[in-house]
């Protein structure tokens, strides 16, 4: 079960004791009772037809009782080592962690050295708030246990599957490195202000006016071993020199600016068509994806899930779909 249904729905599976991963409006996860769930704050989703805002009478449930036996936790952001840590050898933790969080910072810049990390996937998302209202409430993750919520650490569901069952994490990035300047970063770092362009040292704030990429519409893509990881840019500020990013970046990764996308929607679509699997366990999307690719209403190949403040599939990504199946 993958789908959007009433605080009332949603409170009648915990209360019947069924395992749940619970997204919505803070509002709605206030409302619902102690028992066997995690949960994160976010408005938004990717429904059947296509991203929406959900009203306060609503949540998105993932029922996680058939990838056999589930364990909960929340890990302050000093435990975060734990996620991978305490998962079984066969099985995957699915974390959410509020945005602009200790946690969040942590995770990002450590992820890929916790124990085990690429042994023991870990999947999940950053949750957010209302884009009205950021700056003035906290994104909040709860502990379905006890129905507490928290605006720092981590709620973990641990997927304990049996041994005929194995999870497989895929991301959907329609992101491409252009074939021009290289770039690379002196420290691991979410703000910076100068950087290595084809080896000389140049501010990055000043490069992205001159590339007329100030807009933030386009991720550096980082190459990691084969993979891209994007990193986007939060806030760029040429007169004090600085640019904020989502997620950090690192020394040691050739970066490069993305090549503009002419369709979100179709290149989704196509992707898709290609990846994507009606029996996914679990998905998410990037809000950057539906602000800046104008997807409201527009349906990307069937996917449904929360759109999420950052995704993860091992590290934090960022304007990346991401699905876990349980085969």
């Amino acid at each position: 079960m993958n789908e959007l249904m009433t605080i009332a729905a949603a409170a009648e599976l915990i209360r019947r004791g069924v395992p749940l991963s619970v997204a919505g409006p803070q509002a709605a996860l206030d409302a619902l009772p102690a028992g066997a769930w995690i949960g994160g704050t976010t408005p938004y989703f990717m429904a059947a037809g296509g991203g929406r805002i959900v009203t306060d009478d609503q949540v998105f449930v993932t029922d996680l009782a058939r990838f056999g036996q589930i364990r909960f936790a929340y890990h302050t952001a000093e435990q975060l080592a734990d996620i991978s840590a305490l998962a079984s050898d066969n099985g995957v933790s699915l974390a959410i962690i509020p945005a602009g969080s200790e946690a969040h910072r942590r995770f990002a810049h450590d992820a890929a050295t916790y124990p085990d990390a690429f042994l023991k996937p870990t999947v999940g998302w950053i949750a957010g708030v209302h884009l009205d209202d950021l700056g003035r409430v906290k994104p909040r993750v709860y502990d379905g246990r006890s129905a507490t919520s928290h605006d720092d650490g981590a709620v973990v569901a641990y997927l304990d599957l049996p041994a005929d069952r194995l999870a497989e994490i895929s991301i959907v990035n329609i992101f491409e490195p252009d074939d021009g300047d290289t770039l690379q970063f002196l420290d691991t770092s979410f703000e910076v202000r100068d950087c290595l362009v084809n080896g000389e040292r140049v501010n990055l704030a000043a490069y992205l006016v001159q590339r007329g990429a100030a807009h933030g519409r386009l991720p550096l893509v980082g190459d990691f071993a084969g993979a891209r990881i994007n990193v986007s840019l939060q806030n760029v500020d040429a007169a004090a020199g600085t640019v904020a990013l989502y997620a950090p970046v690192f020394p040691g990764v050739t970066y490069r600016l993305a090549r503009p996308v002419a369709d979100y929607a179709g290149e989704f679509r196509q992707q898709m068509a290609q990846t994507h699997h009606d029996d996914a366990a679990f998905s998410c999307n990037c809000i950057l994806n539906f602000v800046f690719g104008e997807l409201e209403g527009k349906a990307i190949g069937g996917v449904q899930g929360p759109i999420t403040f950052g995704e993860i599939a091992y590290q934090l990504l960022n304007q990346t779909l991401v699905e876990l199946r349980v085969q």
